[in-house]
């Protein structure tokens, strides 16, 4: 296996660490923490470099809140200058990495997301139910042959073992200045055992190398075909229940043993597809999706947020439009059309005729 020294460097230049900032000040530009920075970019970017340079470099405490999305969430958000060192960190390891992540692996990755293992899925429901065959001569054309394991890792972003990690990253990464990096980041947290902070860049993906152990146990020991993983959710599909419950077993022993992880056991069950299976928020059938209702319940929630917004002149009219654009480039993959149809009408816009929102 080919592994890197000498990396820090790199790390370090004020090329790197300018690209960081750039990527770190992405859709906050009039933001204030953003502008306080900016007055002094040059001589800030390279107060940062020396500090990393020299090996003085301190991230700040993490500023801690709870949203509610709808499951109650603790995210920690970090000082705007370590979140420059955190893009920076990424830039030089996420190349690496890519060479030998697994392809079906979807999360915050370049041309992967939602949309991408949403159209792969349809691809696996395919082949595993030789294109539709139904279980029964069936009016429902739904009831197709096939099961999925869907399961969920149990407090994941909370349970990664801060010892475990860096001993995964050093089989690539010889740079021990890197490590010792990546160690401050991990233990600027409330917990200095175990646990990456929800909201870090880095957290995002130290996510998908902690579980690319995972990956290639299920690609290469299990054999597993049809698998998909999107951060600590996967899914996996076979024509057999039986052997997606012997998968589910070795799995979560394969996670205690070696990760420190456990499946959750509430969210981790083998069903027929024909049911319907739970995926990136949508219920996935043969032959349609429906969004879940609370997907729809948010969406609907933050629209009236945003019209209050613009009622009190925060955000121009566009800003609307935008944020409703993206949300239905995401909900069009389901059956969706009506609830669509209705925001449109709630726009009232003469200008949204000629668009191809719907």
């Amino acid at each position: 296996m080919k592994s890197y020294n000498n990396l820090y460097p790199k790390l370090c230049s004020y090329k790197n660490l300018e690209k960081a900032y750039e990527k770190a000040k992405k859709n906050k530009s009039f933001i204030s923490y953003v502008l306080e920075f900016e007055k002094n970019k040059t001589k800030n970017l390279l107060q940062l470099k020396k500090e990393l340079e020299t090996l003085t470099y301190k991230p700040k405490p993490l500023t801690k809140f709870i949203i509610t999305d709808p499951k109650t969430r603790v995210i920690r958000k970090s000082d705007f200058r370590d979140r420059i060192v955190h893009h920076a960190v990424v830039l030089i390891l996420e190349p690496i990495y890519e060479k030998i992540f697994i392809y079906d692996s979807y999360a915050n990755r370049i041309n992967k997301g939602t949309l991408t293992a949403l159209k792969r899925f349809d691809e696996f429901k395919r082949k595993v139910s030789k294109n539709g065959k139904l279980i029964n001569p069936s009016k429902d054309n739904n009831l197709v042959k096939g099961y999925a394991l869907k399961a969920d890792i149990k407090h994941f972003f909370d349970s990664v073992d801060q010892g475990i990690l860096p001993n995964i990253l050093k089989k690539k990464v010889k740079d021990k200045k890197i490590i010792w990096l990546i160690n401050a980041v991990l233990k600027n947290f409330d917990n200095k055992i175990k646990g990456m902070p929800l909201g870090n860049m880095t957290s995002q993906f130290f996510a998908n190398v902690y579980l690319n152990e995972l990956d290639y146990f299920i690609k290469h020991d299990l054999k597993a075909k049809y698998y998909i993983r999107y951060v600590d959710d996967f899914v996996i599909l076979h024509e057999n229940k039986e052997i997606l419950e012997i998968y589910k077993e070795k799995v979560n022993n394969f996670l205690k043993e070696n990760l420190k992880l456990e499946l959750h056991h509430d969210k981790s069950k083998t069903s027929s597809m024909h049911k319907g299976v739970n995926l990136l928020g949508f219920r996935v059938f043969y032959y349609y999706k429906l969004l879940r209702k609370r997907n729809i319940k948010q969406f609907k929630k933050r629209f009236i947020d945003l019209e209050r917004q613009h009622a009190g002149g925060l955000i121009e009219y566009s800003d609307i439009i935008i944020s409703v654009q993206g949300w239905f480039a995401y909900a069009v993959w389901g059956n969706t059309y009506n609830i669509r149809k209705e925001i449109v009408k709630k726009l009232n816009l003469i200008k949204i005729e000629n668009t191809n929102i719907l």
